[in-house]
């Protein structure tokens, strides 16, 4: 198994454990750090919809507070959706603060399909990255 296929897997199990009483949207995330563990989140919701954390952003926080400080790769993953699934805003905005323009985002979806996007594609004119190039 390829690290893109651990990253799904990964994504998938976890979005079982998804709070979403409110949506019934369950959505799982897995991110693939530099030194290359593999760090889980899911969306858990509140009736509040505003502080409705992404299970993108809860994978990437929960990396960090395990020491990560760059991410390789993102999958994201949802039962409740046939079509790939994309990141929303917010969290490709917090995406970009920890992978380079060419790390992978795969998208998923339940019916099999899977599309890999490299970040630059899915934020493309990131002023933090082209900051970095100065």
């Amino acid at each position: 198994m390829n690290d893109n296929e651990k990253l799904i897997s990964e994504a998938t199990k976890a979005a079982s454990k998804a709070y979403a009483p409110y949506s019934k949207f369950h959505v799982g995330a897995a991110v693939l750090a530099d030194n290359g563990n593999i760090y889980t989140g899911v969306n858990v919701e509140n009736r509040s919809y505003g502080l409705t954390i992404c299970a993108e952003r809860n994978a990437i926080t929960h990396a960090v507070a395990m020491g990560m400080k760059s991410i390789k790769a993102v999958a994201v993953y949802s039962p409740d959706s046939e079509d790939p699934l994309p990141p929303c805003g917010a969290c490709r905005q917090v995406i970009t603060e920890f992978a380079a323009p060419d790390a992978v985002v795969i998208c998923c979806g339940s019916n099999g399909n899977a599309v890999e996007i490299p970040v630059q594609e899915l934020y493309p004119m990131d002023s933090l990255h082209n900051l970095k190039k100065n």
